[in-house]
């Protein structure tokens, strides 16, 4: 069960959700809008020192750490 990053049409929101199935439908959190955009995420992989992002950027799109260990 992947967690997705979107982006609302209407309000210009970025939020993260859980996402079950392809066809659910997701609305976002502020606005409540139907018309929402999937993101592509970084990837990363998990080392012994913790989670790294694969492209040498960062994993997540709120912070500047290369270690999510120090936001997760």
């Amino acid at each position: 069960m992947p967690i997705y990053e979107f982006r609302c049409l209407q309000c210009d929101e970025e939020f993260e959700t859980l996402v079950f199935k392809n066809d659910e439908k997701v609305n976002c959190p502020k606005c409540e809008g139907a018309k929402v955009r999937r993101l592509m995420s970084a990837c990363a992989h998990k080392s012994e020192s913790g989670f790294t992002p694969a492209s040498g950027s960062s994993a997540c799109a709120s912070c500047s750490s290369t270690n999510c260990s120090s936001c997760h």
